[in-house]
């Protein structure tokens, strides 16, 4: 069975009410595959999740961009699981480059996150990637694995996780791991799915590729057989996100 091609869009902390308006208006115009063969899920900050839900075409999605480790209470400023449920969001970004190098996230308070916003019945897009200086000392596999397994021991509901390697020095830096270098962690990140979680969820765990994914490079990379979509940044912004969301037409090419 093919894994439906995935595209999320990952606005970052970026946007006023205004900004946010015209996104969504230009997605909503956009021409685009259907979702029986794409998946589209568009996060913008909290704040604005409600609005673009109330705007929004209904075949994309919506995914927030963190949630709390656990449920709510006396934890100032963050957002929990069951509020995301509360609203109607379907999705949640955990994991990100960004959480793990400004806010200090270890790979185990990531998977207990995971493991909590699944046990809610939240879909998760689980981010892994190393940095620039453990790709050059060689431990990129080692780095990832261990990330992905802090993931793999305490959640099992992997039908409702999207993982998403995203190389630390390709994000928001211009740098993009060739298709042969995000192929290559790939489809070894798929080998480990096979050796210790299980043969199924390897063939069926979409991986997706996030790093300076732009309308140029977006097709070179879906071509690669083990990636099955994008986690966008900056390019998600932009009209370019939608020439990203049809590059899946690679795929649908070979098969």
């Amino acid at each position: 069975m093919a894994r439906k091609f995935f595209v999320g869009g990952n606005w970052k902390c970026n946007g006023t009410i205004e900004e946010v308006k015209k996104i969504v208006t230009m997605l909503n115009e956009a021409e685009v595959p259907s979702k029986d063969v794409v998946e589209v899920v568009v996060s913008p900050p909290f704040v604005f999740l409600p609005l673009v839900k109330s705007l929004q075409r209904p075949d994309f999605q919506l995914a927030a961009q963190n949630c709390w480790v656990r449920k709510g209470g006396a934890f100032t400023g963050e957002i929990s699981a069951e509020m995301l449920v509360n609203l109607g969001i379907p999705w949640v970004i955990l994991g990100h480059s960004e959480r793990r190098s400004l806010l200090n996230e270890s790979n185990e308070f990531v998977g207990d996150k995971v493991a909590y916003a699944l046990s809610l019945g939240l879909k998760v897009i689980a981010c892994i990637g190393e940095t620039l200086q453990q790709r050059e000392s060689g431990s990129t596999m080692a780095v990832v694995a261990a990330q992905t397994k802090a993931i793999a021991d305490k959640a099992s509901n992997w039908a409702s996780v999207v993982l998403a390697y995203e190389p630390v020095w390709a994000i928001g830096t211009g740098k993009v791991a060739t298709p042969d270098q995000a192929q290559e962690v790939h489809l070894e990140l798929r080998k480990w799915l096979h050796d210790n979680v299980g043969a199924e969820v390897a063939a069926t765990t979409r991986i997706i590729y996030g790093g300076s994914v732009n309308g140029a490079n977006c097709k070179e990379l879906a071509a690669q057989p083990d990636i099955d979509g994008f986690l966008v940044g900056g390019a998600s912004l932009k009209r370019e996100f939608i020439d990203i969301i049809k590059s899946l037409t690679v795929k649908k090419s070979q098969l």
